[in-house]
C-alpha cells in the first residue's frame, strides 16, 4: 500500500507527489468548513487520547475553562504553536498525529506535508462534510463560513 506525500508548495498538483510506501507512522489531516465535525472525529481518531490532536484553536481555548476567545492578531501565533506541536510529536515518534483545522486555502497545508516529509510520516488529508446539520461551536457567522466554502478546494484525483 503507498500514501501521497506532497512535496512542492502547491498541494493539488500531481507533478509533486512522491509515492512512498506506507510507514509506521501517519499525520491525518482534517479539514472542513467549521462545525463540520472535524473535533468530534479528531477525538474519535485519538482513541481517547491515545494519540495527539492538535489544532489552531487550541491556542484560542483556555486549558481550564474551555472556553474559547479568538482573536485575528494572533492567528499567525496559533498556526506556528499548532506547527510546533506537531513537530515535537513527530520527533518523538508518535506513530500517529491528529489536526483539525480549516485548511480551506492550499497553503495551510504545506508545512504538514513538509514535515511529514522530515520525518517519514504518511499524511492522510480528510475532508469533513457537515451532514448532522449542526452550528459551529465558535459562532463564525453564516456570511464568514459562506466566504471560506467559495475559496475551499477539494483533490479528488
Amino acid at each position: 500500500m503507498h500514501s501521497i506525500l506532497e512535496k512542492e508548495a502547491d498541494p493539488y498538483s500531481h507533478d509533486c507527489c512522491t509515492f512512498i510506501p506506507m510507514t509506521e507512522h501517519c499525520l491525518i489531516l482534517l479539514r472542513g468548513l467549521p462545525g463540520s465535525g472535524k473535533s468530534t472525529l479528531a477525538a474519535v481518531l485519538s482513541e481517547q487520547g491515545r494519540y495527539p490532536v492538535f489544532s489552531v484553536d487550541d491556542y484560542f481555548t483556555d486549558p481550564l475553562t474551555g472556553s474559547y476567545h479568538f482573536e485575528f492578531k494572533d492567528n499567525h501565533l496559533a498556526y506556528k504553536q499548532c506547527e510546533a506541536q506537531t513537530k515535537a510529536a513527530m520527533q518523538q515518534g508518535m506513530p500517529k498525529i491528529i489536526l483539525h483545522n480549516t485548511f480551506t486555502i492550499a497553503w495551510e497545508l504545506e508545512t504538514y506535508f513538509k514535515l511529514a516529509a522530515q520525518f517519514g510520516y504518511a499524511v492522510f488529508v480528510c475532508t469533513v462534510e457537515n451532514y448532522h446539520g449542526h452550528g459551529n461551536v465558535h459562532r463564525i457567522p453564516d456570511e464568514q463560513i459562506a466566504k471560506m466554502a467559495e475559496k475551499y478546494k477539494v483533490k479528488l484525483f
